[in-house]
């Protein structure tokens, strides 16, 4: 399945975290990730990421194309709710996005446990469907 993960400046030490403890089961997947974000988590896991450009200049539309293109499976997308800057990715839009396309999505690192664990387990194959129609 295809993951995409974004995390605003303050929250990449805790996706980096994230994905250092879920690497198992990330590696058995394509992660897909804006510029920074998806470089930090190749740097501490030695995974393989598909790289956008950075959030701020233009990532997180690429992002957004990509689940309206039914590519995507899944997001987790760690942010600061107290520190909104215009300068990072835009949160709303991309849970609007993930909304529209029925596309499980998680903001905080509870919900992405929550979901990686569930992918583990097979919860989330009913996506594997729609990528057959």
């Amino acid at each position: 399945m295809n993951i995409g993960i974004i995390a605003h400046n303050s929250k990449k030490t805790l996706i980096e975290d994230f994905c250092i403890a879920y690497k198992g089961i990330l590696m058995k997947h394509e992660i897909y990730a804006t510029g920074t974000t998806g470089r930090r988590i190749e740097e501490v896991t030695n995974l393989h990421v598909h790289k956008f450009l950075a959030g701020s200049i233009g990532g997180d539309k690429q992002f957004m194309d990509m689940i309206e293109r039914g590519d995507m499976d899944m997001v987790i997308f760690f942010y600061n709710p107290t520190m909104i800057n215009p300068k990072e990715p835009d949160v709303q839009s991309i849970i609007r996005c993930c909304d529209q396309y029925t596309i499980p999505i998680a903001t905080n690192i509870a919900t992405a446990e929550s979901l990686i664990l569930g992918l583990s387990r097979g919860d989330l194959d009913w996506r594997e469907q729609l990528h057959k129609n």
